[in-house]
């Protein structure tokens, strides 16, 4: 396609030599309060799924491991941010400017991997009754368009950044149990919705 309509080609950068500035646009769909709506209503449902119904069914259970996930790779993405400190679209038209100051932190994009590892425990736990789980799989990958859309990130820290959540959303899918709910007080087994029941 790309030598059928060499004037659309464009040639990209970055270190997977994808990246590249589009068109910017923050209208309709893609505006940024509509990406700041997804990622704080995954995060809501997460963090107050988890502590209403605790860790005493498949439900329950699936929401702590998606707040593992979500915990894991919000420090790990932050710490990359700071070790690579990449400039943003925003910032910059060259892709290629990495180790800029503690000011750049376009690499991973910390919301494509907040929200992918917050629906992959649901996708690795649900998918094989229920297959339509997959559709969740829309939300990372709306976010991951709008946010090189709006500037927010490169193409390709928004692909390594649903990597993270990804990659982590699965550990702790295959996990025993949930990590952070056994460091809380009595393991916190009885959510707010069983305590009433």
């Amino acid at each position: 396609m790309a030598c059928l309509t060499p004037n659309a080609a464009c040639a990209g950068g970055g270190f997977l030599g994808i990246d590249h500035r589009v068109a910017y646009d923050n209208r309709g769909i893609w505006n940024r309060g509509i990406q700041s709506g997804v990622l704080e209503g995954t995060v809501a449902f997460v963090g107050i799924g988890a502590l209403a119904f605790g860790d005493q069914d498949k439900f329950g259970d699936t929401l702590w491991r998606s707040v593992d996930a979500m915990v894991f790779t919000g420090v790990t993405t932050q710490a990359m941010k700071y070790a690579f400190q990449r400039e943003r679209p925003s910032q910059t038209s060259n892709p290629n400017l990495f180790f800029r100051g503690t000011h750049a932190q376009s690499f991973p994009s910390g919301e494509v991997s907040a929200i992918s590892a917050a629906v992959t425990p649901f996708m690795a736990t649900y998918s094989e009754d229920h297959p339509a789980v997959y559709a969740l799989a829309l939300l990372p990958a709306y976010d991951a368009v709008a946010r090189v859309k709006t500037r927010g990130h490169w193409q390709s820290d928004v692909l390594v950044g649903a990597a993270v959540g990804v990659g982590f959303g699965i550990y702790a899918s295959r996990r025993n149990s949930p990590l952070i709910i056994s460091w809380l007080p009595g393991g916190f087994k009885v959510g707010f919705i069983h305590y009433f029941k």
